[in-house]
């Protein structure tokens, strides 16, 4: 069972912390970061000027730059924010850049292979912690970025066989000054759950998307919007998240199949009970979680 590392005495506050990609994800924690006093500086690091013109104006950060080696120099924290097609390139590239003695996280989706290309091949000084903050949006970029996404929300992190118990609080509490609640669980168990509770929803929202006809497309309503959301995420970071997890999607799609049949025979025998008893299940476990 997914346990909670027990918090520090209290928050700490950082000189510098860098930001690898200041988007929707790592521009809320900036914003956050220096709205709540725990960041003196903030750096954001990313490829395209426009952007990083745009993370300071929101405040993300206090001064960016494109010259990774320069924006890592005076870090005593790193947070990775890239896609997770590049985040195993980008977190060693920043363990080869940063200071020994600089923390590192990222905010990847998928976990097992991250964590496990990292615990085998970064520098014995490296000190990195994988996370997961269960928070965003379908808007991406610097300009979506927000305070307080992370308030009252869930972020997993999934220490590997190299990490540090201390490493591991310090990341804990990062996370729990930014409001956030924190879960510890192994990688593994991260992407077999994630796969059910965040990837097999996407999925099914492009599919419900990509199947509606167009001339239907006038008659939608909030229901089809609302259970349609999160297929305006942007496909190539979807893509890449899908097949770094793909076993667990395949596991929890071939349950939702199984679901889908059972309505499916239950419509064609007529069979009024059946179809109330599959919207039964599906109703308590919805009303579990709340609004």
């Amino acid at each position: 069972m997914p346990a909670q590392p027990s918090p520090p005495a209290r928050h700490q506050r950082w000189e510098t912390v860098a930001i690898v990609g200041v988007g929707l994800i790592g521009g809320s924690i900036g914003i956050d970061l220096l709205r709540r006093g725990l960041a003196k500086n903030v750096v954001g690091i990313g490829r395209r000027p426009e952007s990083l013109r745009i993370a300071q104006a929101v405040g993300a950060c206090t001064s960016a730059t494109l010259d990774v080696p320069q924006g890592l120099d005076q870090a005593q924290l790193i947070v990775v924010c890239t896609p997770v097609g590049r985040l195993v390139h980008d977190v060693r590239a920043a363990a080869s850049f940063c200071r020994p003695d600089t923390l590192i996280t990222d905010v990847g989706s998928t976990k097992a292979h991250i964590v496990a290309e990292l615990d085998r091949e970064l520098p014995r000084e490296a000190h990195y912690v994988g996370s997961h903050p269960l928070a965003g949006g379908e808007r991406g970029g610097p300009a979506a970025a927000t305070a307080g996404l992370f308030e009252g929300r869930t972020v997993v992190v999934t220490p590997g066989d190299a990490t540090r118990e201390e490493d591991l609080q310090a990341i804990t509490s990062f996370w729990q000054s930014l409001g956030a609640t924190v879960t510890c669980m192994t990688p593994d168990e991260h992407d077999r759950l994630l796969a059910a509770a965040s990837h097999l929803p996407h999925v099914a929202a492009a599919a419900l998307a990509a199947a509606t006809p167009h001339d239907c497309l006038p008659l939608v309503a909030t229901g089809w919007t609302d259970t349609t959301r999160v297929a305006a995420g942007d496909p190539e970071l979807w893509k890449d998240i899908l097949l770094a997890n793909r076993s667990n999607v395949l596991d929890a799609l071939g349950h939702y199949e199984e679901i889908l049949n059972r309505l499916r025979q239950a419509l064609a025998r007529d069979d009024a009970a059946g179809v109330v008893d599959i919207l039964r299940e599906a109703k308590l476990k919805r009303d579990a979680v709340g609004s």
